[in-house]
């Protein structure tokens, strides 16, 4: 029999830093055990007063843009200046198994092995209720235990990006040269969410091509978002293999954060997503509730394999599934 968790001595373990304890208290949150749930609760609102304090950095990209191989520049770069760098892999959990589908740390390997540093991955789960509350509870956890930047990286383009730029101050979209192809599909809501864009790559032979894909997307944003008070996300290049503009593109991120503090927008920024947060758990554990309800449990294998056999439509079958739920 496992002991019971203490949740006053994770707390006090998490406000000391032990590297150890706040790999207890992730896990802790992950869990959808619902006495884990309770305990979790319990957790999050001992550490929440000593939260805030952090940059938070979403960071998204097309496909082999290199977002791992920057965290990790970016993040050892940043150790060396003094702070500590929490990050958070964003890991797209197997619709088959429920497990992570990437698992390791083994992407930022010189950050990982950094005292100063702490890597997790935290698996989507099922849905954005997933993304919300195993992230967002886990960037509060690293909050309280000191790490003042905070990096979420998604993994992939697609629901997980959007989600995380709803929990982040500044979300950096890094992309590369010749990436219009991959970009194309999902140009307009990737670029309308970024608030910084890097073009990563821009070394040897690639140097050329990325300050031209940087003067393109610039381009584009200015079609996007024309006007001259508003404000566009600035395209800038840089290189995680040789360190080349990494600086620039860290000032963009607190140039963002410094803006939003003037125009008085930060706090309101992370009241809304405070809110966003709430109604994403109400809808996740409403979903919960519902699969978990007897009267669906009786009839829910009955009505997936006449959904799939076409025997009832999709609609039909979730207004059967209601009625149970809600007689």
């Amino acid at each position: 029999m496992r002991p019971a968790i203490d949740v006053g001595a994770l707390v006090a373990g998490v406000r000391d830093g032990s590297r150890a304890q706040v790999a207890r208290a992730i896990t802790l949150v992950e869990s959808s055990r619902p006495d884990h749930r309770a305990q979790a609760s319990e957790l999050i609102a001992a550490i929440t007063p000593h939260t805030g304090a952090s940059v938070r950095v979403g960071i998204t990209g097309v496909p082999g843009a290199g977002k791992s191989t920057f965290i990790d520049a970016m993040g050892v770069r940043l150790i060396e200046r003094g702070s500590r760098v929490g990050v958070v892999a964003v890991d797209p959990s197997s619709r088959r198994t429920g497990g992570s589908i990437l698992g390791d740390r083994t992407r930022m390997a010189e950050l990982t092995a950094r005292e100063e540093a702490f890597v997790r991955p935290s698996p989507s789960g099922k849905h954005l209720g997933g993304v919300a509350r195993a992230t967002r509870e886990s960037m509060l956890i690293l909050e309280a235990a000191g790490y003042d930047v905070l990096i979420v990286e998604t993994v992939g383009v697609g629901q997980n990006e959007i989600a995380v730029s709803e929990m982040v101050d500044t979300f950096l979209l890094l992309t590369l040269a010749g990436a219009g192809d991959q970009l194309q599909g999902i140009k307009r809501g990737i670029l309308e969410l970024a608030d910084v864009i890097a073009v990563n790559k821009a070394d040897g032979d690639g140097e050329g091509r990325a300050r031209v894909a940087a003067r393109d997307l610039s381009a584009a944003m200015r079609l996007m978002l024309p006007g001259k008070d508003v404000r566009r996300p600035p395209v800038l290049t840089c290189s995680a293999q040789t360190g080349s503009g990494l600086d620039d593109v860290w000032q963009a991120v607190l140039d963002h954060r410094a803006h939003l503090e003037a125009e008085g927008s930060l706090a309101a920024r992370r009241a809304q997503q405070q809110q966003d947060w709430m109604w994403a758990m109400v809808d996740a554990h409403l979903e919960d509730a519902v699969r978990a309800h007897p009267a669906v449990r009786g009839q829910r294998a009955d009505l997936e394999a006449d959904v799939r056999a076409g025997r009832v439509s999709a609609v039909d079958a979730a207004d059967r599934i209601l009625q149970a739920f809600l007689p």
